[in-house]
């Protein structure tokens, strides 16, 4: 495995519309070895997700998992997920501010706009069909990840501005009222 250098904010990657893959192409011995790589890479930046176009490949393809990480601590446990070719669907109209960072846009947090509930339709990484309704944070995260795959940065879901903040701000300031919200979604959804 190799660890992969992230892209950050500014570089044209992360603003182009990753294509999809074909089943024959995921079968590939590269495009295995590339998923490996990307896990690597996320876990080494103690990401809860990533995005392949965020290692300068543009293909619809994402890995998230969240375990106890540092960077945060809030958010519920979930496996390891390899999303290929994923598409969303929101299942309400109902939507939570996420404070979030990002690998791609270091030491800024800020709250986005995402919906409490969706439905993600995707292949794993073998090809098969993985489709699973998410809610709370972890709805989340998905949001996040997918939106990476078509040319957003969590920046572009920010509606009030004044909610960006470095990190060291954002725990001097905010975390105890985003903590509070979080504990509330993960009490109401288990997610």
């Amino acid at each position: 495995m190799t660890l992969r250098k992230i892209a950050t904010i500014g570089h044209p990657v992360l603003r182009t519309l990753a294509r999809e893959l074909t089943r024959d192409e995921l079968a590939t011995p590269t495009m295995q070895a590339f998923l490996d790589d990307l896990v690597e890479t996320m876990r080494d930046a103690n990401g809860a997700g990533l995005a392949a176009n965020q290692i300068h490949a543009p293909i619809r393809v994402c890995a998230i998992e969240q375990k106890k990480n540092p960077r945060y601590p809030e958010k519920p446990e979930f496996p390891l997920t390899i999303l290929v070719n994923p598409v969303i669907e929101p299942l309400s109209d109902e939507t939570f501010l996420n404070y979030e960072g990002c690998l791609s846009v270091p030491d800024l947090r800020g709250e986005a706009e995402r919906f409490l509930e969706i439905r993600v339709h995707a292949w794993d990484r073998d090809g098969a069909p993985w489709e699973r309704e998410i809610r709370g944070l972890t709805a989340g995260t998905f949001q996040h990840e997918i939106d990476h795959l078509d040319g957003k940065l969590f920046l572009d879901r920010v509606k009030d501005t004044r909610s960006l903040c470095t990190w060291k701000e954002f725990e001097r300031w905010h975390v105890a009222g985003f903590t509070l919200r979080a504990k509330e979604l993960v009490a109401r959804w288990g997610a």
